[in-house]
């Protein structure tokens, strides 16, 4: 939003925090209603607010993928590629190229043992690697065209998530929250749910809020053990004296920010109060033994994980990614704005066919049965899903030096592939188209950016006008880029 409007949101918040009373109240919000801003409610300042334009979605479940699914594997299928395995990278693609471990003078091109065939009404083809997933083909819009502009982890990560490669900046989950608020009261606005095997790089820059106030900032669920660390009331301590020690430490911070203003101090005061409401709601939201036995069979909440010797994306994440999957649609249905539900690591320079199989094996179960429980239960037309990851892998085998055997793929960002579904989506539809090996976009590419951009105007925001200003320039989720891809909207 123009810089105004962002100081008449942020003193609205602040004076209404502080000093909301009597005739100040109507005059100021007679004048909200004038600028076409809702007015921010007292005790709550991630209270919904009003977009640019009418929205198609209402809340966004991000699955993220980190480290680089192979889209020749998965979702982009190459007959020629296949045809041409083993031979030379034609130089023309390479020469002024870098890569991340891939010596390209000596590089091969490398197929997939993968079967694809068109699935479902659309005829959308996907890998054998994906059966449940694939039933879902005419919920899905493919691109098969995205594009970056980093090749290693960390900028990249940053780029997907944030918008930019350079560290501090909010994630696109924070963006949502600083834009449109929340409908959940009693739990954050943004929850990111995680399973990790080797580890996330850009670590918690992906949910970050950057130099928003840190009321925006994604709230870490664990997967095992209590979801928040440090939530629950130490032994003898009773609800009651749990609100009067919160009360009177607010007193205490609100005689600070009277003092020095700082949106932090306020931010810390709601972080307190949302907290103590969250050891009422927490307990509810993670008890499952409401859920029929059909809907924990259909996310595998009870399915025995395949053995395998090694693995860069964690052994024994089969039950907590699915766990994670079930926890996203109750947090929808409970009004969280933004869930993000991350697993670490397709890094797959190595190891390709066995981790490859082993990773799709554990999410396609639960992604598709999360598709279809917010499809039977009328969620899925306000809920966008996505499935995203920084970049893919090379059409071409990765050799690098000191590896006896090519087993794996390199970093790709020039051509890999993201879906999304539900929330305005028209699902059941390919964009973009890459070369014959899958190297390069040859239709509609779509940058990172232009991602962000379409997301954004789904959640009824126009990218360019939500600004936030900062070391004396607006700044914005896709900076001086992005153009919203139409094609993809119902």
């Amino acid at each position: 939003m123009f810089h105004s409007e962002t100081l008449l949101r942020n003193s609205r918040r602040r004076f209404l925090t502080n000093s909301l009373h009597g005739a100040g109240a109507v005059a100021l919000a007679s004048l909200l209603n004038e600028d076409g801003l809702h007015a921010a409610d007292a005790d709550n300042p991630l209270a919904p607010l009003a977009t640019h334009f009418a929205p198609r979605a209402k809340n966004c479940i991000y699955i993220y993928l980190e480290g680089g699914p192979s889209q020749v594997d998965l979702f982009d299928p190459k007959p020629k590629l296949n045809e041409l395995d083993g031979q030379p990278v034609p130089d023309s693609l390479v020469k002024d190229l870098q890569f991340a471990f891939l010596q390209k003078e000596s590089a091969r091109l490398m197929g997939t043992s993968r079967k694809f065939r068109p699935r479902g009404e659309c005829g959308m083809e996907i890998s054998e690697l994906l059966p449940n997933l694939a039933e879902c083909a005419d919920d899905i819009a493919l691109i098969r065209s995205m594009q970056s502009d980093q090749f290693n982890h960390v900028p990249a990560q940053l780029l997907m998530n944030c918008g930019s490669a350079i560290a501090g900046r909010p994630s696109l989950g924070s963006w949502l929250s600083y834009g449109l608020g929340s409908e959940a009261r009693n739990l954050p606005a943004f929850v990111s749910l995680v399973t990790v095997g080797r580890g996330l790089p850009g670590g918690s820059a992906s949910w970050s809020s950057g130099f928003l106030p840190s009321l925006y900032d994604g709230v870490l669920f664990r997967s095992d053990g209590a979801p928040i660390l440090n939530l629950e009331n130490p032994a003898g301590i009773t609800e009651r004296m749990q609100q009067s020690t919160i009360n009177a430490v607010n007193d205490l911070n609100r005689l600070k920010f009277q003092t020095v203003g700082d949106s932090e101090v306020e931010s810390r005061m709601k972080a307190y109060e949302l907290a103590f409401r969250m050891q009422s709601a927490c307990p509810d939201l993670i008890d499952i033994s409401g859920e029929t036995q059909a809907t924990l069979d259909m996310y595998g909440l009870d399915r025995k994980e395949p053995k395998i010797k090694s693995n860069r994306g964690g052994i024994g994440n089969f039950v907590p990614f699915s766990r994670n999957c079930l926890l996203a649609r109750r947090l929808v249905e409970r009004g969280v704005r933004m869930v993000n539900v991350i697993h670490a690591s397709w890094d797959h320079h190595s190891n390709l066919e066995p981790e490859l199989v082993h990773n799709s094996m554990m999410v396609d179960q639960p992604i598709a049965a999360l598709l279809k429980d917010l499809k039977q239960r009328g969620l899925l037309d306000e809920t966008l899903v996505v499935w995203g990851s920084e970049f893919g892998r090379t059409p071409v085998g990765e050799n690098r030096k000191g590896f006896k055997r090519v087993t794996g793929r390199d970093h790709h960002p020039h051509a890999f592939c993201v879906w999304m579904a539900g929330g305005g989506i028209q699902g059941g539809q390919v964009i973009g188209e890459t070369d014959e090996i899958g190297w390069n976009p040859t239709k509609d590419p779509v940058h990172v950016h232009d991602l962000h951009a379409t997301i954004l105007h789904l959640f009824g925001l126009d990218h360019t006008r939500l600004t936030y200003r900062f070391q004396g320039r607006d700044f914005r989720l896709t900076d001086v880029h992005g153009h919203v891809v139409h094609k993809l909207f119902s």
